[in-house]
Protein backbone atom coordinates (compact mmCIF):
# COMPACT_ATOMS: atom_id res chain seq x y z
CA UNK A 1 0.00 0.00 0.00
CA UNK A 2 1.16 3.54 -0.82
CA UNK A 3 -0.04 4.94 2.51
CA UNK A 4 1.77 2.22 4.41
CA UNK A 5 5.04 2.87 2.56
CA UNK A 6 4.78 6.63 3.16
CA UNK A 7 4.06 6.20 6.86
CA UNK A 8 6.60 3.43 7.34
CA UNK A 9 9.25 5.73 8.93
CA UNK A 10 6.69 7.14 11.38
CA UNK A 11 5.48 3.62 12.14
CA UNK A 12 9.03 2.60 13.11
CA UNK A 13 9.35 5.70 15.31
CA UNK A 14 6.11 4.93 17.13
CA UNK A 15 7.09 1.30 17.57
CA UNK A 16 10.45 2.40 19.01
CA UNK A 17 8.73 4.75 21.47
CA UNK A 18 6.28 2.03 22.52
CA UNK A 19 9.15 -0.45 22.96
CA UNK A 20 10.98 2.10 25.12
CA UNK A 21 7.92 2.86 27.24
CA UNK A 22 7.23 -0.85 27.68
CA UNK A 23 10.74 -2.25 27.98
CA UNK A 24 12.63 0.57 29.71
CA UNK A 25 9.94 2.41 31.68
CA UNK A 26 8.04 -0.81 32.40
CA UNK A 27 4.56 0.26 31.30
CA UNK A 28 2.11 -2.32 29.96
CA UNK A 29 1.43 -2.02 26.23
CA UNK A 30 -1.96 -0.34 26.69
CA UNK A 31 -0.60 2.24 29.12
CA UNK A 32 2.31 2.75 26.74
CA UNK A 33 -0.26 3.86 24.15
CA UNK A 34 -1.75 6.27 26.70
CA UNK A 35 1.71 7.68 27.42
CA UNK A 36 2.44 7.90 23.68
CA UNK A 37 -0.77 9.87 23.19
CA UNK A 38 0.25 12.35 25.89
CA UNK A 39 3.70 12.74 24.30
CA UNK A 40 2.07 13.48 20.93
CA UNK A 41 -0.26 16.07 22.48
CA UNK A 42 2.62 17.76 24.30
CA UNK A 43 4.54 18.00 21.01
CA UNK A 44 1.44 19.53 19.39
CA UNK A 45 0.96 22.18 22.10
CA UNK A 46 2.34 25.03 19.89
CA UNK A 47 -0.14 24.14 17.13
CA UNK A 48 -2.93 23.89 19.71
CA UNK A 49 -2.13 27.33 21.12
CA UNK A 50 -2.11 28.73 17.59
CA UNK A 51 -5.48 27.08 16.95
CA UNK A 52 -7.04 28.58 20.08
CA UNK A 53 -5.75 32.08 19.34
CA UNK A 54 -6.92 31.87 15.73
CA UNK A 55 -10.42 30.78 16.74
CA UNK A 56 -10.62 33.55 19.34
CA UNK A 57 -9.68 36.14 16.71
CA UNK A 58 -12.28 34.73 14.35
CA UNK A 59 -14.95 35.04 17.05
CA UNK A 60 -13.91 38.62 17.80
CA UNK A 61 -14.09 39.63 14.12
CA UNK A 62 -17.23 37.66 13.31
CA UNK A 63 -19.49 40.79 13.07
CA UNK A 64 -17.19 42.37 10.46
CA UNK A 65 -17.01 39.10 8.53
CA UNK A 66 -20.80 38.86 8.45
CA UNK A 67 -20.99 42.42 7.14
CA UNK A 68 -18.61 41.51 4.31
CA UNK A 69 -20.70 38.45 3.50
CA UNK A 70 -23.84 40.57 3.28
CA UNK A 71 -22.12 43.29 1.25
CA UNK A 72 -20.72 40.92 -1.38
CA UNK A 73 -23.42 38.29 -1.22
CA UNK A 74 -23.95 38.26 -5.00
CA UNK A 75 -20.26 38.31 -5.95
CA UNK A 76 -18.44 35.24 -4.62
CA UNK A 77 -15.12 36.11 -6.25
CA UNK A 78 -15.09 39.60 -4.73
CA UNK A 79 -16.20 38.13 -1.40
CA UNK A 80 -13.29 35.68 -1.39
CA UNK A 81 -10.85 38.47 -2.24
CA UNK A 82 -12.18 40.73 0.52
CA UNK A 83 -12.19 37.88 3.05
CA UNK A 84 -8.59 36.97 2.27
CA UNK A 85 -7.64 40.62 2.59
CA UNK A 86 -9.52 40.80 5.89
CA UNK A 87 -7.73 37.69 7.21
CA UNK A 88 -4.35 39.14 6.25
CA UNK A 89 -4.99 42.56 7.82
CA UNK A 90 -6.24 41.06 11.09
CA UNK A 91 -3.67 38.22 11.16
CA UNK A 92 -6.33 35.51 11.18
CA UNK A 93 -5.69 32.03 9.81
CA UNK A 94 -8.95 30.04 9.52
CA UNK A 95 -7.00 26.90 8.59
CA UNK A 96 -5.20 26.95 11.95
CA UNK A 97 -8.20 25.33 13.61
CA UNK A 98 -7.54 22.11 11.67
CA UNK A 99 -3.79 21.90 12.27
CA UNK A 100 -3.82 19.72 15.45
CA UNK A 101 -6.26 17.25 13.88
CA UNK A 102 -4.36 17.06 10.59
CA UNK A 103 -1.08 16.58 12.45
CA UNK A 104 -2.55 13.64 14.40
CA UNK A 105 -3.84 11.74 11.37
CA UNK A 106 -0.41 10.32 10.38
CA UNK A 107 0.11 9.23 13.99
CA UNK A 108 -3.31 7.58 14.01
CA UNK A 109 -2.71 5.56 10.84
CA UNK A 110 0.85 4.67 11.81
CA UNK A 111 -0.39 3.36 15.16
CA UNK A 112 -2.98 1.36 13.25
CA UNK A 113 -0.19 -0.39 11.34
CA UNK A 114 1.74 -1.01 14.57
CA UNK A 115 -1.29 -2.64 16.21
CA UNK A 116 -2.02 -4.67 13.10
CA UNK A 117 1.52 -6.01 13.33
CA UNK A 118 0.84 -6.80 17.00
CA UNK A 119 -2.18 -8.89 16.00
CA UNK A 120 -0.13 -10.92 13.52
CA UNK A 121 3.04 -11.13 15.61
CA UNK A 122 2.11 -10.62 19.29
CA UNK A 123 4.96 -9.02 21.25
CA UNK A 124 6.08 -10.25 24.62
CA UNK A 125 4.06 -8.84 27.48
CA UNK A 126 0.46 -8.35 28.46
CA UNK A 127 -1.84 -6.81 25.83
CA UNK A 128 -4.86 -6.48 28.15
CA UNK A 129 -6.05 -3.21 29.72
CA UNK A 130 -7.80 -2.39 32.99
CA UNK A 131 -8.78 -6.03 33.44
CA UNK A 132 -11.68 -5.75 30.98
CA UNK A 133 -9.96 -5.41 27.58
CA UNK A 134 -8.41 -8.81 26.77
CA UNK A 135 -6.28 -7.69 23.81
CA UNK A 136 -5.70 -4.17 22.49
CA UNK A 137 -4.61 -5.60 19.13
CA UNK A 138 -8.03 -7.20 18.50
CA UNK A 139 -10.88 -5.37 16.81
CA UNK A 140 -13.21 -3.39 19.04
CA UNK A 141 -16.09 -5.64 17.98
CA UNK A 142 -14.28 -8.78 19.21
CA UNK A 143 -15.25 -8.23 22.87
CA UNK A 144 -17.98 -6.42 24.81
CA UNK A 145 -15.37 -4.09 26.32
CA UNK A 146 -14.84 -2.66 22.84
CA UNK A 147 -18.41 -1.36 22.75
CA UNK A 148 -17.90 0.22 26.18
CA UNK A 149 -14.83 2.01 24.87
CA UNK A 150 -16.83 3.08 21.79
CA UNK A 151 -19.41 4.74 24.05
CA UNK A 152 -16.64 6.54 25.95
CA UNK A 153 -15.06 7.53 22.64
CA UNK A 154 -18.30 9.08 21.34
CA UNK A 155 -18.98 10.91 24.62
CA UNK A 156 -15.45 12.27 24.88
CA UNK A 157 -15.46 13.28 21.20
CA UNK A 158 -18.70 15.24 21.58
CA UNK A 159 -17.47 16.86 24.81
CA UNK A 160 -14.17 17.88 23.21
CA UNK A 161 -15.99 19.45 20.24
CA UNK A 162 -18.37 21.37 22.51
CA UNK A 163 -15.47 22.81 24.52
CA UNK A 164 -13.42 23.78 21.46
CA UNK A 165 -13.93 27.40 20.28
CA UNK A 166 -15.54 27.52 16.86
CA UNK A 167 -17.15 29.91 14.40
CA UNK A 168 -19.52 27.34 12.89
CA UNK A 169 -23.24 28.03 12.64
CA UNK A 170 -25.79 26.06 14.62
CA UNK A 171 -26.55 23.60 11.82
CA UNK A 172 -22.85 23.04 11.06
CA UNK A 173 -22.11 22.45 14.73
CA UNK A 174 -24.98 19.95 14.96
CA UNK A 175 -23.57 18.00 12.01
CA UNK A 176 -20.12 17.91 13.63
CA UNK A 177 -21.63 16.64 16.88
CA UNK A 178 -23.47 13.86 15.04
CA UNK A 179 -20.39 12.73 13.07
CA UNK A 180 -18.86 10.69 15.95
CA UNK A 181 -22.01 8.53 15.97
CA UNK A 182 -21.63 7.91 12.23
CA UNK A 183 -17.95 7.03 12.66
CA UNK A 184 -18.84 4.27 15.14
CA UNK A 185 -19.57 1.88 12.27
CA UNK A 186 -16.04 2.46 10.97
CA UNK A 187 -14.15 2.64 14.27
CA UNK A 188 -15.72 -0.61 15.48
CA UNK A 189 -13.46 -2.47 13.03
CA UNK A 190 -10.28 -0.76 14.28
CA UNK A 191 -7.97 -2.31 16.89
CA UNK A 192 -9.01 -1.54 20.46
CA UNK A 193 -5.66 0.17 21.02
CA UNK A 194 -6.70 2.90 18.56
CA UNK A 195 -9.78 3.57 20.71
CA UNK A 196 -7.46 3.91 23.70
CA UNK A 197 -5.40 6.44 21.74
CA UNK A 198 -8.42 8.44 20.52
CA UNK A 199 -10.15 8.43 23.93
CA UNK A 200 -6.99 9.72 25.57
CA UNK A 201 -6.56 12.53 23.06
CA UNK A 202 -10.26 13.45 23.43
CA UNK A 203 -9.96 13.61 27.22
CA UNK A 204 -6.85 15.76 26.80
CA UNK A 205 -8.85 18.10 24.56
CA UNK A 206 -11.67 18.26 27.13
CA UNK A 207 -9.21 19.24 29.88
CA UNK A 208 -7.62 21.76 27.54
CA UNK A 209 -11.02 23.28 26.75
CA UNK A 210 -11.90 23.61 30.44
CA UNK A 211 -8.58 25.32 31.20
CA UNK A 212 -9.00 27.65 28.20
CA UNK A 213 -12.49 28.68 29.30
CA UNK A 214 -11.22 29.26 32.81
CA UNK A 215 -8.40 31.50 31.58
CA UNK A 216 -10.67 33.46 29.22
CA UNK A 217 -12.89 34.49 32.16
CA UNK A 218 -9.94 36.13 33.94
CA UNK A 219 -9.36 39.79 32.95
CA UNK A 220 -5.89 40.14 31.40
CA UNK A 221 -3.40 42.30 33.34
CA UNK A 222 -6.08 43.95 35.47
CA UNK A 223 -5.58 44.23 39.21
CA UNK A 224 -8.38 42.90 41.36
CA UNK A 225 -10.33 45.77 42.97
CA UNK A 226 -10.11 46.07 46.73
CA UNK A 227 -13.00 44.56 48.61
CA UNK A 228 -15.43 47.03 50.11
CA UNK A 229 -16.62 46.69 53.64
CA UNK A 230 -19.70 48.20 55.23
CA UNK A 231 -17.55 51.08 56.49
CA UNK A 232 -16.04 51.90 53.09
CA UNK A 233 -17.92 54.86 51.52
CA UNK A 234 -18.69 54.61 47.81
CA UNK A 235 -16.55 56.61 45.36
CA UNK A 236 -14.46 58.08 48.20
CA UNK A 237 -10.69 57.66 48.37
CA UNK A 238 -8.13 58.87 50.88
CA UNK A 239 -5.19 61.13 50.27
CA UNK A 240 -1.90 61.17 52.06
CA UNK A 241 -3.24 63.73 54.56
CA UNK A 242 -6.29 61.70 55.43
CA UNK A 243 -8.73 63.93 53.54
CA UNK A 244 -11.22 62.84 50.88
CA UNK A 245 -10.62 63.24 47.19
CA UNK A 246 -12.18 66.41 45.66
CA UNK A 247 -15.66 65.96 44.25
CA UNK A 248 -16.45 67.36 40.82
CA UNK A 249 -18.70 70.41 40.62
CA UNK A 250 -22.29 69.91 39.65
CA UNK A 251 -22.69 66.74 41.73
CA UNK A 252 -24.60 67.85 44.89
CA UNK A 253 -25.76 64.34 45.70
CA UNK A 254 -22.22 62.94 45.60
CA UNK A 255 -20.97 65.95 47.63
CA UNK A 256 -23.60 65.35 50.27
CA UNK A 257 -22.65 61.69 50.46
CA UNK A 258 -19.00 62.67 50.93
CA UNK A 259 -19.82 65.20 53.62
CA UNK A 260 -21.92 62.66 55.45
CA UNK A 261 -19.16 60.05 55.16
CA UNK A 262 -16.54 62.54 56.47
CA UNK A 263 -18.56 63.85 59.41
CA UNK A 264 -20.74 61.04 60.74
CA UNK A 265 -20.67 62.55 64.27
CA UNK A 266 -22.31 65.80 63.14
CA UNK A 267 -25.17 63.85 61.63
CA UNK A 268 -25.66 61.93 64.87
CA UNK A 269 -25.63 65.18 66.92
CA UNK A 270 -28.24 66.74 64.65
CA UNK A 271 -30.45 63.70 65.13
CA UNK A 272 -30.09 63.97 68.91
CA UNK A 273 -31.01 67.69 68.86
CA UNK A 274 -34.16 67.00 66.87
CA UNK A 275 -35.21 64.39 69.39
CA UNK A 276 -34.91 66.86 72.24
Amino acid sequence: MIVMSILSPLEHVLRAILDWLHGTIGLPWAWSIVALTMIVRIVLVPLTVKQIHSMQRLQEHMPQMKELQKKYKGDKQRLNEEMMKFYKENKVNPAASCLPLVAQLPVFFSLYFVLRHFSKHPPGGDLSWLGIVPNIADKASAHWSGFLLLAIYVGSQIASMMLTPTTMTGSQRTIMLVLPLAFVFVVVNFPTGLLVYWMTTNLWTVGQGLVTRRLRKLPPAVAEPARRSSRTPAEVGRTGGGGAKPVAAGAPVAAAAVTQAQNPRRVKRKKKKTRR
